[in-house]
């Protein structure tokens, strides 16, 4: 039987929004499964709070980061009343292949978000036996969709119930590559800023889009 949560999550549309960069643009579903994360993420997006920020660590084969810096989480700063943790939602069925967005965080033992900072998970497929490895090291089960994805789209594993997933490109996948493809420095910070322009979709516009 299915409990009341998930059919409440089966029944609720999903939410789209749209993000552009120099790059190019890609649509990204949000996922009603992290419902604190999604409602927060849309909330900024309204306030046009990310457009005022960039993509500044890139890593290729790991992850394209945004929003704002570790640096204004530090502690002793004055945080805005938008920068702030929430505690982490972490879904079985919502995992780290390429693609998917999630929320970044420091090292707080809890692992909260920082809810104005995000990254799209680029990554690497694996073998089953570095999955096997993966899943000793971290003492960790991957299902069978996890490992079958991991395996052909790719992804971050050790990512998995330590960071929070809430949505993933549905339409532009190729935004990644042209993204990780910008010139870095050493520490990942691309030499031109890679600014992001993010709107939420109304039904009508995601549908069209989405065709």
């Amino acid at each position: 039987m299915l409990c009341v949560c998930a059919i409440a999550f089966a029944q609720q549309k999903n939410q789209y929004v749209k993000l552009e960069t120099p790059q190019g643009w890609c649509v990204i579903k949000l996922y009603n499964e992290t419902p604190v994360h999604r409602d927060n993420f849309i909330k900024l997006v309204k306030s046009h709070y990310f457009d005022a920020t960039t993509f500044n660590r890139i890593l290729k084969n790991f992850v394209i980061q945004g929003g704002d810096p570790d640096s204004l989480y530090e502690k002793g700063r004055t945080l805005k009343p938008e920068q702030k943790w929430i505690a982490p939602e972490f879904v079985d069925s919502l995992y780290h292949r390429r693609g998917v967005v999630a929320m970044g965080r420091d090292n707080n033992p809890i692992e909260s978000s920082f809810t104005t900072q995000i990254y799209i998970v680029d990554g690497k497929t694996y073998t089953d036996e570095e999955l096997d490895a993966i899943e000793k090291k971290y003492n960790v089960h991957l299902t069978d969709a996890q490992r079958q994805a991991y395996r052909t789209v790719g992804g971050i594993p050790r990512l998995d119930h330590h960071y929070t997933v809430f949505g993933d490109i549905v339409k532009g996948m190729d935004l990644i590559d042209k993204i990780t493809a910008v010139k870095v420095d050493k520490a990942g910070n691309p030499d031109t800023p890679v600014w992001m322009k993010i709107t939420l979709l109304t039904p009508k516009q995601a549908e069209k889009i989405l065709k």
